[in-house]
């Protein structure tokens, strides 16, 4: 396995995925509660002024079930879910929003299901040339599987928090911040798309057991680390110093030779090898000086 290939680890298969609970509408069962509430209640004050055990115990009875009714009860806001437990066990999620009913006995707990984000801080690790960089990176993600996010793992926003930077980490050290010669290696600095893909996969393999879905990520932060960053841009301002010499050499030869098919072509004048030596020096100065060239008349020969 080469350095330029990013790790999926396997995550352990979940032992639980989500499912729907067995949910009604909220608003009948708020309509049943509240009738069994003002039944019971108006039945014990029956029973009571007129000494009536039978209709104290139905008024009661109406009562209590009243609030077992109501206690089922079960708010849902948009955005968010409820893992619904039943004596421990899981029992499904409710993700319609709205009033919800469930079995009262049920434990509900509320999950977010919204889109977040979450920036590592900035880490400085190694590249894969050794070269100290720092790096950080923000990562979109959502909870897929309310099921697995809730009883998979102890704290699932910690745990995408720990296995981002985790990633991050083993990208940075999979390929260099820079490459200096012509490759087709990938770079972290000139490569940003394909990186950011890689970067997505990894962590979208290792929080998978989270139940928690990777939308985007992407670099924020990329540099030298501060004790090499002074060298590393002189070697850039020396590449890019011989990345434009080369051009300028390229174009002025091209010129020359331009200029030498021109006067043979048109018979301008006769120039032996030494005549042409002498001005194929004299115009690679004046093409490729840094300088502007002063020039000089030469009245006498070449040959004297």
């Amino acid at each position: 396995m080469t350095s330029e290939t990013a790790v999926l680890v396997e995550m352990p298969k979940p032992k639980v995925s989500e499912r729907s609970a067995g949910d009604l509408n909220g608003w009948p069962m708020l309509g049943l509660a509240f009738v069994l509430g003002v039944v019971g209640v108006v039945l014990f004050i029956l029973g009571a002024n007129g000494d009536q055990i039978a209709l104290i115990i139905v008024g009661v009875v109406a009562f209590v079930a009243a609030l077992i009714v109501a206690a089922g009860l079960t708010p849902v806001a948009p955005g968010r879910a409820r893992v619904v437990q039943l004596l421990g066990r899981y029992a499904g999620t409710i993700r319609t929003d709205g009033l919800r009913w469930v079995n009262p006995i049920t434990a509900r707990k509320e999950i977010s299901t919204r889109i977040r984000n979450h920036e590592t801080a900035v880490a400085k690790v190694n590249d894969a040339d050794g070269n100290p960089i720092e790096i950080a990176a923000v990562v979109v993600w959502q909870v897929q599987d309310t099921a697995q996010a809730m009883f998979e793992v102890d704290d699932f926003v910690r745990f995408v928090a720990i296995q981002t930077e985790t990633a991050v980490r083993h990208i940075a050290n999979s390929y260099p911040y820079d490459v200096h010669e012509a490759t087709d290696r990938m770079s972290l600095r000139d490569s940003t798309d394909e990186i950011t893909q890689k970067l997505s996969t990894e962590i979208g393999a290792r929080v998978l057991a989270a139940g928690v879905h990777v939308i985007e990520s992407r670099i924020t932060h990329l540099a030298y680390a501060p004790e090499i960053a002074q060298a590393m841009l002189r070697r850039q301002q020396a590449g890019a110093v011989v990345a434009a010499r080369q051009q300028i050499v390229e174009g002025a030869v091209g010129m020359v030779e331009l200029a030498l098919a021109r006067l043979s072509e048109r018979q301008v004048v006769e120039l032996d090898e030494e005549r042409k030596a002498t001005m194929v020096s004299n115009l690679l100065v004046v093409l490729c000086g840094d300088r502007d060239a002063q020039p000089v008349v030469n009245a006498g020969s070449l040959y004297q």
